[in-house]
């Protein structure tokens, strides 16, 4: 058997209506390029990448502001309804290359900042484990549980708890396996390891960096700009 090789899937078929309602949140201007650049042409700087599957919009106008989707190993294919379909048919795309032991992360195209270190970190941390595991950070507010009128119902003990963040990194077969399953009962899935979760599945967990955000708001923008000139300055020193 062939050594266990490494694929990318990159969900980018959001549209963000809460950001924006003219120009989806991945191709606003980040710094000298796009959020959407500056993902991917991180994402390509990790070693032993076999291809990056974008699942996205293809007919979008604005991938012409992404000069990554240029590169060979960055392959478009059609998104779905939501970001667990679209991320099911980027495993799917791969139904023809990867084996079932291969390790596929997965990673959001709104999360510009995250390091090559992290990304490699995780990959080191799960290289033998069973199923995979996911980047997290600490919380460090205090974290209550409320009501659907919006009481607090109580306070939860926050050294229990982790923020999920992305890359996600799980074999190819456990994960094609759980997101199929999670589709055929009809369970929305907020992450690629809730699906893995639902089957019993142990995921493991790798402590990532706070400023892997996630742009989700306008003002993330400001916050990732930011992000990215400190870690410029760190790299060239």
């Amino acid at each position: 058997m062939r050594k266990a090789r490494n694929w990318l899937i990159v969900p980018a078929g959001g549209v963000g209506r809460r950001f924006s309602l003219k120009l989806p949140k991945q191709f606003f201007p980040l710094g000298q390029s796009t959020v959407a650049q500056n993902c991917l042409s991180r994402l390509l700087k990790v070693p032993e990448i076999e291809r990056l599957i974008v699942p996205c919009k293809i007919q979008e106008k604005w991938w012409s502001s992404v000069p990554a989707i240029t590169n060979d190993r960055v392959k478009l294919v059609e998104g779905g309804l939501d970001r667990a379909e679209s991320v099911l048919n980027g495993l799917l795309a791969l139904a023809d290359d990867a084996i079932f032991s291969d390790w596929v992360l997965v990673h959001d195209i709104v999360r510009p900042c995250v390091s090559l270190r992290s990304i490699m970190k995780l990959r080191e941390s799960v290289q033998r484990h069973a199923i995979g595991g996911i980047l997290v950070s600490p919380i460090n507010d205090t974290l209550k549980l409320i009501t659907e009128h919006g009481q607090i119902k109580r306070t939860i003990e926050r050294r229990h708890c982790r923020l999920a963040q992305t890359p996600q990194m799980f074999r190819y077969g456990e994960l094609l396996e759980a997101m199929e399953h999670a589709f055929k009962n009809h369970e929305a899935l907020t992450d690629e390891s809730s699906a893995l979760e639902r089957l019993g599945k142990e995921v493991k967990v790798v402590e990532g960096r706070a400023d892997n955000i996630k742009i989700t708001c306008p003002e993330d923008l400001i916050f990732a700009n930011v992000i990215l000139k400190e870690q410029e300055k760190c790299e060239c020193e």
